[in-house]
């Protein structure tokens, strides 16, 4: 199999010629941009610097050389603007605080206050408040929060919803040559087209806008899915409105040639529990899900993907009913949220896009023998019948040592190995 016929035979849930890998294809699936860098020496790349395509988590663009030594199978289709509102266009040099010289758009300006931290500007606009602060010992950006005093009298849907708007047509031209190269390389497509993201308390400070109204505080936001839930109603319709529209735009524009279609990653789950009740997410959630996924499943051949950490196994039933075909990051390590469960409760019907291995403690903190016993463990679980992508269990973080990272790699090639040998194919 090529990979793309790889992946979308594991999606179908049949088992595949090996697990098919992705790395990079979309923003919660990535590598930060300094172990990318560290790949490239590892593998005896040509050196340069890697393109921060993903400032907000300063995740590294994986080009091609650096894709086919990992061995990956997906590739992504971002939208045109960055998390902080601009375009990534005329990369420049800039150094991370330790030392390490990478590209970012000209746009990406930034600026130190008196703690040593890094403060970066909505749109590249300096005469705007800052929206990011990278801490003088960081490696990403933590969003700033802008929130004006909430006076409820004078709350305003349209303050709420100003980010999601018809897309302009430099958007769908972005999208149609994105979704023709990535289809072209021969991998899966996965396209992120935005506007589907419900309540994703990552988008809800409003770190691309200059200066947010309405409810942009996430505790505030929080407080609202259960004191404002008619407010948070509105906002949800208003979205899913322009959200179908803009879809209906972006299918006539690409068509299918993209795989899986990254909707929403509004997180549900904590470590032990979760941030609402099941009977929230149905009355709040699940009928805007439901509209989307159904619309895409009529209308086109895309899948439906969907974000969540932490401990969601009890909303899985839920997600299946939204219409949702892939779960990732598949956070293991969260109550409830065995892989030999996982796999023999939902696996029949739910596509596992991560799990792999966790990034919280083995990946950036175990032996390379750790991390290749966890990997073929979770390999050996989740590829059962097809229904999984191997990537960690979201990004792969800062500091993370490349010998791990390698002994993943080889892992996945191990596994595959064993399987081609045998002739099993993960049956």
């Amino acid at each position: 199999m090529n990979s793309r016929e790889r992946v979308r035979e594991s999606l179908s849930h049949r088992p595949p010629d090996r697990v098919p890998v992705d790395f990079g294809s979309t923003a919660v699936t990535g590598i930060h941009v300094s172990c990318v860098a560290a790949l490239r020496d590892w593998f005896g790349l040509e050196k340069r610097p890697v393109q921060v395509n993903e400032p907000y988590q300063m995740l590294g663009w994986v080009d091609e050389d650096l894709k086919q030594a990992m061995g990956i199978d997906v590739e992504g289709v971002f939208p045109r603007k960055t998390m902080f509102g601009f375009p990534n266009r005329n990369w420049r040099e800039w150094c991370l605080p330790g030392g390490l010289e990478v590209l970012v758009s000209e746009d990406f300006v930034t600026s130190v206050d008196t703690n040593g931290d890094i403060l970066i500007y909505p749109e590249g606009d300096r005469s705007a408040p800052p929206s990011g602060r990278m801490p003088h010992d960081g490696w990403f950006f933590d969003t700033i929060v802008r929130q004006e005093p909430v006076d409820d009298s004078l709350l305003n849907v349209e303050d709420n919803v100003e980010e999601f708007q018809p897309l302009e047509e430099e958007d769908l031209e972005h999208f149609r040559r994105e979704t023709a190269r990535a289809a072209a390389t021969g991998r899966a497509v996965m396209a992120c087209f935005g506007g589907t993201a419900f309540g994703d308390i990552a988008l809800v400070p409003g770190p691309f806008l200059k200066h947010p109204k309405g409810i942009r505080d996430v505790a505030e936001w929080y407080i609202s899915t259960r004191t404002r839930r008619d407010y948070v109603h509105r906002i949800f319709e208003r979205q899913c409105e322009v959200g179908l529209a803009n879809l209906a735009r972006v299918h006539a524009a690409v068509g299918d040639q993209v795989d899986a279609v990254f909707l929403c990653g509004t997180d549900f789950g904590t470590q032990t529990s979760s941030f609402c009740s099941v009977s929230t997410f149905d009355e709040l959630w699940l009928p805007y899900y439901q509209r989307i996924n159904d619309w895409i499943h009529r209308n086109t051949a895309w899948r439906c993907f969907k974000h969540s950490c932490g401990s969601v196994e009890r909303f899985i039933p839920s997600m299946l009913r939204a219409g949702f075909d892939i779960l990732n990051p598949v956070q293991c390590s969260a109550a409830g949220m065995g892989p030999d469960h996982l796999k023999s409760a939902y696996g029949g019907r739910l596509t596992f896009w991560g799990g792999g291995v966790d990034t919280q403690q083995v990946l950036p903190f175990g032996t390379p023998a750790q991390v290749r016993e966890q990997v073929l463990e979770r390999c050996e679980i989740f590829s059962r019948g097809g229904g999984f992508v191997f990537n960690t269990i979201h990004n792969i973080q800062a500091r993370t040592p490349v010998a791990n990272i390698a002994a993943m790699l080889d892992a996945v090639n191990e596994f595959n190995g064993r399987t081609a040998a045998t002739g099993s194919a993960h049956a």
